[in-house]
């Protein structure tokens, strides 16, 4: 064979070799546009006696990440520790490529929370009403519910009704939550403790709610105006709710945080 013959002969070995090196290295791995899901958009605590985790139906390579905080996931399969998550709201998740291509969906991690709202005691305005599934239009499965199981926001003096999980306003205020003459800017966290006859089959969750109390609207510090603004503006925490533009996507990481609600007390 001429010296020409060689060198042809290896440039054609070389190119078959690289050839199956990359066939190997691409082998398994899925082309064409991700479809990114859990096999529903409601995910369900489960009874179990560990931590509940589902993960994607497709596993893609590259990094899983999820906004706004309070999700536990992981960030190289994309599996969600539901036990270990903040239940009641929706979330953003976002997967990004090797190559840069980003594909999201969305989920809710059911569950009940409360809207962030100004509750004016003086109009008579003293229930704050539990959201269930992240969707004011969804009905609260009641019947073979409980709310406020062990108690721990009732002994507390944060009256909810254990039957329908509504905050009476009114009376905890009564029950001398923020002392026997409230002050401005008093405010108290509790933890409230349920099971909802659902497809979560009544296993135990909990949220933690944080009260606010002030005379007038007046006397609301500027802070917690702007939380509660960036939260109706930029969050995806309720159905409905507002969604941010890619240009203030970093300072929405920074700030949009969706717990505790902030149930704030307006007394006149």
């Amino acid at each position: 064979m001429t010296m020409f013959g060689k060198v042809i002969t290896s440039l054609t070995l070389m190119t078959i070799s690289l050839f199956w090196v990359s066939c190997q290295k691409n082998a398994g791995e899925p082309t064409g546009p991700y479809n990114l899901t859990y096999g529903d958009s409601i995910l369900y605590l489960k009874p179990t006696t560990g931590d509940y985790i589902i993960s994607p139906l497709t596993h893609r390579n590259g990094i899983y990440s999820a906004f706004p905080e309070g999700i536990e996931i992981d960030d190289k399969t994309g599996a969600i520790n539901i036990s270990k998550s903040e239940t009641g709201l929706r979330y953003r998740i976002i997967h990004t490529a090797p190559n840069g291509t980003i594909t999201t969906t969305k989920i809710v991690l059911s569950g009940i929370t409360f809207t962030d709202h100004y509750y004016r005691i003086a109009s008579g305005d003293s229930l704050a009403s539990p959201v269930y599934n992240a969707s004011t239009s969804r009905i609260l499965p009641l019947s073979g519910s409980n709310f406020d199981e062990g108690n721990l926001a009732n002994s507390g003096g944060c009256s909810v009704k254990t039957t329908n999980g509504q905050i009476n306003l009114a009376e905890t205020i009564r029950n001398g939550v923020f002392g026997t003459t409230p002050k401005n800017d008093e405010r108290k966290d509790f933890d409230i403790e349920y099971r909802l006859n659902d497809a979560s089959g009544k296993s135990k969750n909990k949220l933690r709610v944080r009260l606010y109390y002030y005379d007038t609207m007046a006397d609301v510090p500027p802070d917690l105006l702007t939380t509660l603004q960036d939260r109706q503006d930029l969050g995806v925490f309720l159905r409905g709710a507002g969604e941010a533009s890619t240009s203030s996507a970093n300072r929405i990481e920074r700030e949009a945080r969706p717990r505790p609600p902030c149930v704030i007390i307006i007394a006149n």
